[in-house]
C-alpha cells in the first residue's frame, strides 16, 4: 500500500513540475519580446503584469524601455515615475529617467539622472549610453570640455562606434582643440568612410590648421 502511495505522490509531482515547466514556457515574456523588436507587444504584457501586481518593478523597466523606443516620452514618463516611487535606488529606473528627460530636452534634469545612474551602478549595463546623453547634453549647454570628457569615456568603452567618434570630434572642435578634433574625425572615417558630417569636420579642420 506504501508502495502505490509512494509511486503515485511521485507520479503526481512530476506532473507538477512538467505543468509548471508549460506554463511558463506559454507565459508572455515582455523582455523578449522587447529585444525582438516587438515594443507594443512588451507595452501590452506589462500592462498586464502592473494590473496584476502594481509593484513588479520588472514591470515598469519593460514598459519603459518599450515606450521610449516608441517615442511616447510622456507615457514612459508617467510609468518611470511610478517605478522610481517603488524603488527609486533601481539604477534601471534612474537611467531610463534621464533618457525621457534628454529625449525631452530638460537637460539639466537628464544630467542629475545620468549622473545618479553612474553613481548607482559604475559597472551597469547602460553605462556607455549614460557617457554619450550625457556627452550630447553638454554640447547642447555648449560645455565643450565636459562633453569631451563625457563622450571620451563613451568611445573608450565602445571603440566602434562612428558616430560618438564624429560627435566628439565635434566638441573638440567646438572647443578650439583643432589636432585632437581630427585625429577623432579620422577615427569616425576609419571606422565609416561613409559619414557626411565627419567628412565635412574633418575638411573644416584642415582648413583652418591649413590658414594658420
Amino acid at each position: 500500500m506504501k508502495k502505490k502511495f509512494l509511486k503515485y505522490a511521485i507520479g503526481l509531482f512530476f506532473l507538477l513540475i512538467s505543468g509548471l515547466a508549460a506554463f511558463g514556457q506559454n507565459r508572455p515574456d515582455a523582455v523578449q519580446e522587447y529585444r525582438n523588436g516587438n515594443y507594443e507587444r512588451a507595452v501590452s504584457i506589462c500592462l498586464n503584469e502592473i494590473s496584476v501586481n502594481r509593484n513588479n518593478i520588472e514591470s515598469y523597466v519593460v514598459i519603459c524601455w518599450s515606450l521610449v523606443r516608441l517615442n511616447r516620452y510622456e507615457e514612459a514618463k508617467t510609468y518611470a515615475q511610478s517605478g522610481w516611487n517603488i524603488s527609486r535606488y533601481d539604477p534601471r529606473i534612474v537611467e531610463i529617467l534621464g533618457e525621457i528627460n534628454y529625449f525631452q530636452g530638460s537637460n539639466h534634469e537628464a544630467l542629475r539622472y545620468f549622473q545618479d545612474y553612474i553613481n548607482l551602478a559604475p559597472e551597469g549595463q547602460r553605462m556607455e549610453m549614460a557617457y554619450y546623453f550625457m556627452g550630447e547634453i553638454y554640447i547642447r549647454l555648449g560645455r565643450f570640455r565636459h562633453a569631451d570628457i563625457a563622450l571620451s569615456t563613451a568611445v573608450h568603452q565602445v571603440p566602434d562606434n562612428a558616430a560618438w567618434w564624429t560627435r566628439l570630434a565635434y566638441a573638440r572642435e567646438s572647443a578650439g582643440d583643432l589636432q585632437d578634433a581630427a585625429a577623432a574625425y579620422e577615427r569616425a572615417l576609419f571606422l565609416n568612410s561613409q559619414l557626411p558630417d565627419a567628412r565635412m569636420g574633418l575638411e573644416r579642420i584642415r582648413q583652418a590648421l591649413g590658414s594658420r
